[in-house]
């Protein structure tokens, strides 16, 4: 008895051991964070119930059970107030989990050192007008908010955090979200701000065009880039033209221009009046004379890189607006917190409304010739003309944040100008017609990474295909000529910059370049056929160190580009290109520059005749054969002195600068060595020098410019002469004035005149014993035109339309004085062997009206 009532006794006390067991397993799982799905199995093996939910809605989710709760129905109701889920029961056995659309969510926003609070943080649900900010706790509640709602939490000095309203509620309660604080480490440099806003001389003497800060220019009233970058030292353009500019004596052809890292192979509308290239997605231009970053090849004169916006926007921003000649609209939306897209389309008003400013643009374009006869008598005086024109460009880019360390673009560009001009000579009954369809069409993609605190790099591929057709219809159609152009260029560039130490920083990178170009050409009578195609390839590796001292006083690059070019005619030829780029401070405010490149380019633009396409788009892109036409290669110095102080600059550079490799058919001859294809070079030597003085609400400034460019060829008599754009003298004088919301610019324009050929005097001008008759020159470029002058003035008023819409108006004047300028001068041989003169004369006084409006 005794014993079976002690084996009894010790039977409920290991019950008991076990009960206890259970119980302390079941408070233990009930005081610590269990992920939900599998807390749900358990409580239906445990009541013996089944619960119906989609997976996909209830994973990520963590619980963590009070202690207290015991029954289901009060579980279920914790469930359900800690993640919005609402369970149903259906019978005895079965019950329903389902989620809400819309939730209420709360946080604390705490910094992610010390966890302390951040009271007035702005906590905002994208891409919606709801928003709050947090109270002293740092706390914040908000009410049916959707559930897949991201959250948006700014603060000053701490970096933007995103999170979702999901994120939060599967951390249950009201979870803490640490922000990180915004370090910025900003290096010293040295710049030089003048002229006008927006423009900057950096120490590496580049300059920078923000057109976001810009201000205003003479004769300008909106920032045109290429119009811009015309009021540098050194660079203008000789026919008033944006598609020729020359950069230190030289021609258009020898400039590099980039849009986002894409070659461009046309830039202007309206042939070459017109930069094709929107100011307001515009960011940044930074223009390089010299000095050139070892990263960059092709553009023997000078590198011209234009880049859009690079930043996501957390709101939408943009504008619209049209002036005399066009009309235009931009735009940049963000798609989510870390996708945006830009995008800015223009197109001309020229095909149906004639403005003052189209109809002095059709004159400069169409009717800047006077043809006069031997006896100065004009010749066109019974000429109709007609014309069908409008131009359009549109871009766009796509901006991805994959994360905080890799950013990815994509960049588009279409360019198109297109041209039905017919021409009737009344007298005689013939008439002319010219068609002509120019475009341009770029595609690239870039990636930018940040893979350690020292490294970084950017990829860039792009592919660009130039177009142009053009055709003539001469003499009620009995001469036809066609001509099409085309360049389609691929790329590669890799690009990598490591930070050795404190003051030094390594760059590497590689570029592939594929470049194919076809001319193909047609006359029905005589009969003429031609159609030429080549590919060239260039490798080009290339490495630079930068060093920058305490304090900057000595400011340094120094690099070397290697470029091996396949597919020439003969053999490869690889060239070594070193570049230099030194500042240093000589005393307070005075620093001295030392710069010098090697450089070289494999494509060119032949100049077909004058009378060709209306003589307004007569350039051809061609390749390099080393043969016809070698590698064009240049060496360039020069030294520099800067002085700033007090809001006056000084800045005075002499330079040095030999190009070899240039033909005759790349210069735009029009004399007796029109059609040699002789192979030269030209060298120049000049003084740049600008004054300007800033004040608080002005800036005046005086620039002036010597160029002495010269000719050499061995086989022209004489071998050495002036360069067809041998500009000895230039001048410029102007000044900006703001008075509260009015922006006021004058400005006046001096050059010495152009170089041009004239015909023999002694009776025998006319040779018509070879087929076509042809003229007998003096010596090239032994006359000049008569000198150059201009007067411009602008004026633009800002003022508010609403709290988020802002507006301006603009009025400009280019030549006020409506001066007669001679640009250029030529000889052409008629049907009856006479010689007639082609003047091509300036714009006139041209008035421009222009409306914008930002928001």
């Amino acid at each position: 008895m005794l014993k079976r009532l002690l084996r009894g006794r010790f039977c409920l006390f290991l019950l008991f051991l076990l009960f206890l067991g259970v119980n302390t397993t079941a408070q233990e799982e009930k005081g610590k964070q269990l992920e939900l799905v599998p807390y749900i199995k358990q409580l239906e093996e445990q009541f013996n119930i089944k619960f119906s939910y989609i997976n996909k809605d209830l994973e990520g989710f963590t619980i963590q059970i009070p202690s207290n709760l015991v029954a289901l129905d009060d579980i279920l109701a914790h469930i359900s107030s800690e993640f919005q889920i609402k369970a149903q029961k259906l019978n005895d056995r079965y019950y329903t989990l389902t989620t809400s659309t819309l939730v209420k969510v709360c946080g604390r926003v705490l910094d992610n050192f010390a966890e302390n609070n951040i009271p007035g943080a702005t906590v905002e649900v994208f891409g919606t007008s709801i928003a709050q900010t947090t109270d002293v706790d740092g706390a914040f509640r908000l009410f049916d908010i959707p559930r897949n709602a991201t959250l948006k939490i700014r603060y000053l000095g701490f970096n933007t955090k995103y999170v979702t309203v999901d994120e939060l509620l599967k951390g249950g309660g009201c979870p803490k979200i640490l922000m990180a604080q915004h370090y910025e480490q900003l290096k010293e440099v040295i710049v030089y701000k003048f002229l006008t806003t927006g423009i900057i001389k950096e120490t590496d003497a580049s300059i920078t065009l923000n057109t976001a800060d810009f201000g205003i220019l003479p004769g300008l009233i909106e920032p045109d880039i290429l119009q811009t970058v015309q009021s540098l030292p050194g660079i203008k353009s000789i026919d008033e033209t944006v598609s020729d500019i020359n950069v230190r004596g030289g021609t258009n052809d020898q400039n590099l221009m980039l849009w986002n890292g894409i070659k461009m192979y046309q830039s202007g509308h309206f042939f070459g009046l017109i930069s094709a290239f929107n100011p307001y997605l515009t960011d940044k231009i930074t223009v390089y004379k010299n000095g050139t970053p070892s990263a960059y090849g092709d553009g023997v004169s000078s590198v011209i890189r234009m880049e859009t916006r690079n930043e996501l926007s957390d709101d939408f921003v943009g504008g619209a607006g049209f002036n005399f000649i066009s009309g235009d609209v931009y735009g940049q939306v963000p798609l989510t917190h870390n996708l945006g897209f830009q995008f800015s389309a223009r197109r001309s008003t020229t095909d149906f409304l004639n403005t003052p400013t189209y109809n002095k643009f059709f004159d400069r374009a169409f009717q800047d010739s006077e043809v006069t006869n031997a006896n100065n008598v004009a010749v066109d005086q019974e000429i109709a003309r007609s014309e069908n024109f409008f131009f359009y460009d549109f871009t766009g880019k796509l901006l991805y944040d994959i994360n905080d360390d890799h950013q990815l673009r994509l960049n588009f560009i279409s360019i198109t100008n297109n041209l039905d001009y017919t021409e009737s000579n009344l007298s005689q009954l013939r008439t002319t017609n010219s068609l002509l369809d120019q475009n341009n069409l770029s595609l690239g993609g870039q990636l930018q990474s940040q893979w350690t605190d020292r490294l970084s790099s950017n990829l860039n591929v792009y592919y660009s295909r130039y177009n142009l057709d053009a055709e003539s219809l001469f003499a009620n159609q009995i001469q036809i000529l066609f001509q099409n152009n085309r360049v389609i260029e691929n790329a590669l560039k890799l690009d990598t910059k490591y930070i050795l130490s404190e003051g030094f920083d390594w760059n590497n990178g590689y570029q592939y370049i594929e470049t194919g170009i076809k001319n193909f050409t047609i006359v029905s009578q005589p009969d003429f056929l031609s159609n030429i195609t080549g590919v060239i390839r260039i490798h080009a590796p290339y490495s630079e160190i930068g060093y920058r001292s305490e304090g900057n006083k000595f400011v340094g690059r120094g690099g070397v580009r290697v470029n091996y070019i396949e597919n020439l005619n003969t053999f490869a030829e690889l060239l070594i290109e070193p570049r230099l780029n030194l500042s240093f401070r000589l005393a307070n405010h005075l620093r001295a520059e030392v710069l010098g490149e090697f450089k070289s380019q494999s494509t060119n633009q032949v100049i077909d005749l004058e009378q060709n396409f209306l003589g307004i788009e007569k350039r051809r892109w061609v390749l390099s054969d080393d043969n016809l036409l070698p590698i064009t290669k240049s060496k360039q110095g020069s030294l520099g002195i800067n002085y700033d102080k007090n809001d006056i600059y000084l800045g005075v550079e002499g330079f040095y600068k030999k190009v070899d490799g240039i033909s005759t058919s790349t210069q735009g001859f029009q004399n007796q060595n029109q059609f040699s294809g002789e192979i030269g070079s030209y060298d120049v030597k000049g003084l740049e020098f600008l004054i300007n003085k800033k004040g608080a609400n002005y800036s005046t400034w005086l620039s002036y410019t010597y160029n002495k460019n010269d000719y050499t060829f061995e086989t022209i008599i004489p071998n050495s002469f002036p360069n067809n754009l041998d500009i000895r003298h230039t001048l410029t004088f102007a000044g900006t004035y703001t008075y509260k919301n009015l922006k006021l610019s004058v400005g006046l324009n001096y050059r010495s005149g152009k170089p041009f050929t004239e015909p023999e005097t002694d009776g025998n001008v006319v040779d018509t014993s070879v087929f076509p008759a042809r003229i007998n020159y003096q010596v090239p470029n032994s006359s000049r035109l008569p000198e150059y002058f201009r007067a411009d003035a602008s004026a633009i008023y800002k003022f508010n339309i609403g709290q988020r819409v802002k507006a301006n108006a603009g009025i400009s004047l280019i030549n006020m004085t409506n001066r007669r300028n001679s640009l250029n001068k030529y000889y052409r041989v008629n049907d009856d062997d006479e010689i007639e003169t082609v003047e091509n004369i300036s714009l006139g006084l041209t008035p421009n009206v222009s409306f914008r409006v930002t928001f």
